[in-house]
């Protein structure tokens, strides 16, 4: 074997070997480069630079920004002010308790722009509150955990930030408009098939707003998701970047959570920002680590081999798209969502590129695909959260989850095959 089949091997078995032994990602992707580069020679300190490159940027902002106004705004109220929205919309319906767990998990997924944020905030209020009505919990655990996949989709989801930082600057204005649609799409699909779930199982009892509330349910639910107008409003009017709506929405959630909804008091905010410096502290070395690695990968020219490797198999775009998607639903079941992105996207970009994709319409189906890994045994975080706040064995949130899954699974090959879902909303706007 020649010297660059044996450093890919190196790099691969020594990445896998750290993961069982169950060093943290980071750790997996540093450690494997710096062992690849020793054995090809190259300096280390190249492995110092690439990782200071790969968080020099001005892009970076936005990660912390958004991370904090949805650790604010969560502590402040908000999922069950949403939820309140949701069943004034919804709620009198048949089977309408369902459809209110869908519609809030997309509200708050607005907001939070994290799946495992979603679950943890909405589930604990709607799983309990299903249960109260009638309704299984492990109806109430698949429909959440699934619903909250909605998350990782519509903007300002972090990870659609992760891509563009991955894929070497797709404009992150344009995956925030290509993820509108889809998730509207998304929202709309999961309620019909709750609703119909839930009335074929007997769940039918309905949630109504008591008509002396529906001012302030109106003027609360207002209040929680202007965040999302003040984002998306400023980011597509050209206004501000994604960077200055992260802050004016920090500015926005603060003011909102100790001054206006006042359920925590401002001595909370030490607490708040040491949960959200965690959060970026880890993201943040997951992209020093996996810059590292793009270097390597680079090196070797592995994004070529696989570009050929999979243009060998066959020639037809609907098939390499086919065996891409699942490529990543399984490595989804086995891996956290954020290293993966990292990891895949300069991997798979320049293969979708060859086949005329636009890397805004890969990023929209990269997110959705790595979303259902959330919801699949053994790591499924999203999953795991869900079944701990219902107190239900993993097996049987999986089983209650599988038919939502199949859903997303088929809206994950409408996006991949009518790419104007995604794109339509930016190209409208000429982004």
């Amino acid at each position: 074997m020649d010297t660059s089949t044996i450093a890919i091997i190196i790099l691969l078995a020594s990445f896998v070997l750290m993961l069982v032994f169950r060093f943290p990602v980071a750790l997996s992707l540093a450690g494997s480069t710096v062992i690849t580069m020793i054995y090809l020679n190259i300096p280390l300190e190249v492995v110092g630079q690439r990782m200071i490159q790969g968080v020099n940027s001005f892009a970076l902002l936005t990660i912390p920004f958004f991370i904090l106004a949805g650790q604010l705004m969560n502590e402040g109220g908000l999922a069950i002010r949403l939820i309140n929205l949701a069943m004034l919309v919804v709620g009198r319906v048949r089977g309408g308790l369902a459809m209110v767990n869908v519609l809030a998990c997309l509200l708050f997924g607005n907001i939070s722009g994290s799946a495992a944020a979603d679950v943890s905030s909405i589930g604990s209020v709607m799983i309990p509150m299903m249960k109260k009505k009638g309704y299984s919990k492990e109806f109430a655990t698949g429909l959440t955990t699934a619903a909250a996949i909605q998350g990782v989709v519509v903007p300002p989801s972090h990870n659609l930030i992760l891509f563009s930082l991955a894929s070497g600057g797709v404009s992150i204005a344009s995956l925030f408009m290509a993820g509108v649609v889809p998730g509207i799409l998304i929202c709309i699909t999961l309620m019909i098939a709750s609703r119909f779930m839930a009335i074929r199982q007997g769940f039918t009892q309905t949630q109504v707003i008591d008509r002396k509330d529906v001012p302030k349910v109106i003027k609360d639910g207002i209040i929680s998701i202007m965040p999302v107008v003040i984002i998306l409003g400023g980011i597509f009017s050209g206004w501000f970047t994604a960077s200055e709506s992260g802050a004016i929405a920090v500015l926005y959630a603060i003011i909102v959570t100790f001054f206006v909804f006042k359920e925590i008091p401002f001595s909370r905010m030490w607490g708040i920002l040491i949960k959200t410096f965690r959060t970026v502290s880890m993201v943040l070395f997951l992209i020093a680590a996996s810059n590292a690695l793009s270097y390597v990968l680079a090196f070797l020219q592995i994004p070529s081999l696989v570009t050929n490797a999979l243009l060998n198999i066959s020639d037809n775009p609907i098939i390499i798209l086919l065996i891409i998607n699942i490529l990543l639903l399984i490595l989804g079941c086995g891996m956290d969502m954020a290293p993966l992105i990292l990891i895949m996207t300069p991997i798979l970009l320049p293969v979708v590129t060859s086949l005329g994709m636009d890397p805004v319409h890969f990023g929209i189906i990269l997110m959705l695909n790595l979303g259902i890994g959330l919801l699949t045994p053994p790591v499924g975080t999203v999953l795991f959260i869900g079944c701990a706040l219902s107190d239900i064995p993993i097996m049987k949130g999986a089983k209650a989850m599988a038919p939502f899954g199949l859903i997303l699974v088929a809206a994950l090959m409408v996006l991949t095959y009518v790419p104007d879902i995604s794109l339509w909303l930016p190209h409208l706007l000429g982004k």
